[in-house]
């Protein structure tokens, strides 16, 4: 039966990459990514096209489907920062532009995605006291995942945020003028990640945005950095893609983040509105060393704890599952 239904299978993703493609040279065409109906229509149908589950495995397709495919993820970052911009600006000209949030159009879907990731991080490192400072890279000029889980989640933690644009650090900064609690947790520094080093020590909890290294030689090395310069124990957070979702974000193999230096805690991929697949991983804490005549974990050294099987994968259908969770704050309604 199997293998009566693999051509029918086979035909669905040719069938699924022809409109993929079709809409990538549709968008290519446009004289401008600045949000305008005809660029929202066409990123739409792109987004609802990819987001249903598929069998598709983007990094397996062919030179023709693949150079497609990289393109069209540089189009669609060049779309979502010059949406991100516009939002911002909109944000800003209100008195305080946080209490409007919900202006931008997907705006529950960061409220989800930092809701999911939260309680990932609750999950798999229980043990650790809530992070008391956070780095965001790639937090561009509406830096949505920071300021929800700074306001729902994590409300004594101080922020971090990284980007190499001086211009989408000045929209950025804007948005918290007006709330003396958050501008005085949220930093803001233009930088290239890849230059950022001593820095990164200071961080519990690092967030490595999807469109931070969209090649995947770039993700490597700049996993490796991350690798070499996080302080042991601290946790790395990275997001990705799966299935369809695979031609609007890089998809980041979890192999590359255990070669990086980290430990692959949880694997996550959504299947509702959030997009972006979530791995959780952790630098090696470095162990107590043992003492003459009695365990190192009772003499106060640090916390020493058991590297987790390295091929630990979540695969959580619904996000209902995480309400289970004791450590998950409940959500105010938005």
């Amino acid at each position: 039966m199997a293998k009566e239904e693999q051509p029918e299978e086979e035909e669905v993703i040719e069938k699924l990459v022809e409109k993929i493609t079709g809409l990538a040279a549709a968008i290519g065409k446009l004289p401008s990514l600045s949000p305008s109906p005809e660029v929202n229509a066409l990123f739409t149908e792109l987004v609802m096209t990819c987001i249903p589950p598929s069998s598709v495995d983007v990094e397996q397709l062919g030179a023709e489907a693949q150079d497609m495919r990289g393109r069209l993820i540089r189009l669609c970052a060049d779309a979502e920062g010059h949406l991100e911009a516009h939002y911002s600006d909109v944000l800003a000209a209100h008195d305080n532009p946080l209490d409007h949030l919900a202006l931008f159009p997907y705006f529950n879907n960061y409220i989800q995605l930092a809701q999911l990731e939260y309680a990932l991080l609750a999950r798999h490192l229980p043990a650790a006291p809530p992070p008391s400072r956070l780095a965001f890279l790639g937090s561009g000029p509406l830096p949505l995942s920071s300021l929800v889980l700074a306001a729902r989640h994590l409300p004594a933690a101080s922020f971090h945020n990284y980007d190499i644009c001086a211009d989408a650090n000045r929209r950025a900064s804007r948005l918290v003028r007006a709330d003396r609690d958050l501008s005085a947790r949220m930093a803001f520094h233009t930088s290239d990640v890849s230059h950022v080093t001593t820095d990164l020590a200071a961080y519990d909890v690092v967030f490595l945005a999807a469109l931070v290294g969209m090649a995947a030689e770039e993700k490597a090395r700049m996993v490796e950095h991350l690798g070499k310069h996080m302080a042991p124990g601290a946790a790395l957070v990275v997001r990705s893609a799966h299935g369809a979702r695979g031609f609007l974000y890089p998809v980041v193999d979890p192999e590359e983040i255990r070669r990086g230096g980290f430990d692959v805690l949880a694997v996550h991929h959504p299947e509702g509105e959030v997009i972006n697949s979530v791995i959780i991983a952790r630098k090696p804490p470095v162990a107590a060393p043992a003492l003459e005549g009695g365990d190192a974990h009772a003499h106060g050294h640090g916390a020493v704890v058991s590297r987790p099987c390295q091929r630990c994968e979540m695969e959580a259908r619904a996000h209902q599952k995480m309400e289970d969770m004791s450590a998950m704050e409940k959500l105010p309604s938005s």
